[in-house]
């Protein structure tokens, strides 16, 4: 098995070959990679359609997303609906405009796939998506981003301050 540093080295570089594509995407269309990123989250991910999910679950700050939500709205690309039940949720809907972006994202996504999966047998493919829907069972769905660790100061420290 593999260094566990190489294993995030090698996932690491997955994520950073897709956005280099994805730029392809931003240049095309005057969007940043953020923004480009929410839209594509919200076509794959129905849903999952507010603020609050895609910080959860694509790692972003809540202040990037926000500006992008409303950069995305600002070009006619989303837009806001309300919640029916908890008037504090508000879900993200794209718009019929952003129908060319949505293509260019699936454009990207094939070629993102076709790149890192090239070579590869069916049956390489089918051990791969086995060994990952393992891996995933093992991933607790639940568990919590960590804390920061807190500092301990000694008494002299303690004083100082």
């Amino acid at each position: 098995m593999r260094k566990t540093t190489e294993m995030f080295m090698g996932l690491r570089s997955l994520f950073r070959l897709y956005d280099k594509m994805l730029k392809k995407v931003c240049t095309e269309h005057d969007l940043t990679v953020i923004e480009a990123d929410i839209i594509s989250f919200l076509q794959n991910n129905p849903g999952k359609d507010t603020a609050a999910d895609i910080v959860e679950l694509r790692g972003l700050s809540k202040g990037a997303v926000s500006k992008a939500v409303e950069c995305l709205i600002q070009k006619s690309l989303l837009e806001r609906i309300p919640d029916t039940e908890d008037r504090r949720k508000i879900h993200l809907k794209i718009m019929p405009g952003a129908g060319p972006v949505t293509e260019s994202i699936n454009e990207v996504k094939e070629e993102f796939v076709g790149t890192i999966l090239a070579g590869f047998t069916k049956e390489e493919l089918e051990m791969q998506s086995q060994f990952l829907d393992r891996l995933f069972e093992n991933t607790p769905l639940t568990a919590k981003p960590a804390t920061p660790c807190k500092r301990k100061y000694s008494s002299k420290h303690s004083a100082a301050r």
